[in-house]
């Protein structure tokens, strides 16, 4: 009987053993956006890969819309591993003391969709995200959410027009400088608090790309909204260092390869989102849509250019300098393959 006994004993301990062996893995992956925004999306389609790489021994929960964090308070839990994974705008990490990050928000830095990708694919971008290890954060991925455009209540096409508006910024301080030399003052409010901000005249208009704008339904709070490609939003998809650095060898492979497939994706998506929702807020007519000129866009260049000076030693003039230099090659050989001269 005592023998008996013993042998139920250990037996009741293996399986106790393999299933908490089989309890699969919990990645808490929070966001401040909507599901069907393009980093929405890729959150979800990202939770599919994972599950199915890892054949279930990694569970993602994926937590949209400020769920469990605003904007302000999602970083700390990251550090503090209450979330594993978040995928913040890029000005956030500039916030976190990497300001290096702000280059991202520097106003007309990025011509175009190529220079971009060259700058977060090339070095200057994997060296970004090694920046953020002392802070006991991993860098992952770059998301994409295009280019933003302006809103407001009444037509923004010259820069007098700014004059005395009040506008809704993230926390960063190269944004908040960009509204003042337009000549607007600008509000830092948190994402989920836009849409009644501007319902209640908290503030007069914001800057978003055209996916948020439709997805948020700003199109009910804003009469006008100008096409101007003044600025970028993108994404750092990030997580706990530590507890990612813990995980098995094949399923951080895996998960690993879950993000670069989601990346693939999300970056597919995010031109079509802004596109559609063009499409859409015409379609809707709620909104009067002003398509920024060439000539528009140079006067505003020229008033932002000034940001960029202000920044250089903050962010790093030779980084600057680095990403001016991929512009112009970008177009050197876009010139090339027209057949144009330079």
């Amino acid at each position: 009987m005592r023998l008996h006994a013993a042998l139920l004993t250990v037996a009741l301990a293996g399986m106790a053993s393999w299933a908490l062996a089989a309890k699969p893995i919990i990645i808490k992956f929070s966001h401040v956006v909507t599901p069907d925004t393009p980093k929405g999306k890729a959150a979800d389609y990202f939770k599919q890969r994972a599950e199915a790489l890892t054949g279930g021994r990694v569970r993602v929960e994926v937590y949209p819309n400020s769920q469990l964090y605003k904007d302000g308070e999602e970083m700390e839990a990251l550090q503090l591993g209450a979330v594993q994974m978040l995928a913040p705008s890029l000005s956030k990490l500039g916030a976190l003391g990497v300001p290096a990050f702000e280059l991202f928000g520097l106003p007309y830095i990025f011509p175009d969709k190529e220079t971009l990708y060259r700058v977060m694919d090339g070095p200057i971008g994997r060296q970004l995200l090694t920046r953020l290890e002392p802070k006991g954060i991993l860098g992952l991925a770059y998301w994409d959410n295009g280019f933003k455009q302006m809103s407001a209540n009444r037509p923004l096409r010259r820069v007098e027009d700014f004059q005395g508006l009040r506008l809704r910024v993230q926390a960063s301080a190269v944004i908040e400088a960009q509204m003042r030399a337009l000549g607007a003052t600008p509000r830092p409010i948190p994402f989920s608090e836009v849409y009644a901000a501007l319902q209640r005249g908290v503030v007069d208009g914001t800057e978003n790309p055209l996916s948020n704008f439709y997805t948020q339904r700003l199109y009910e709070v804003q009469r006008h909204l100008t096409v101007s490609d003044h600025g970028y939003l993108g994404y750092a998809v990030i997580a706990n260092k530590r507890f990612w650095q813990q995980l098995p060898p094949d399923i951080r492979r895996a998960l690993e390869q879950a993000m670069q497939e989601a990346t693939a994706y999300e970056r597919r998506i995010a031109q079509k989102e802004n596109d559609d929702a063009l499409a859409a807020l015409r379609q809707l007519g709620r909104t009067e849509i002003y398509i920024l000129p060439l000539a528009g866009r140079l006067e505003w260049h020229k008033a932002l250019l000034p940001v960029h000076t202000a920044f250089a030693d903050r962010i790093g003039r030779d980084l600057i300098q680095d990403v001016y230099r991929i512009a112009a090659q970008v177009e050197r050989e876009r010139q090339a393959q027209s057949g144009a001269r330079p």
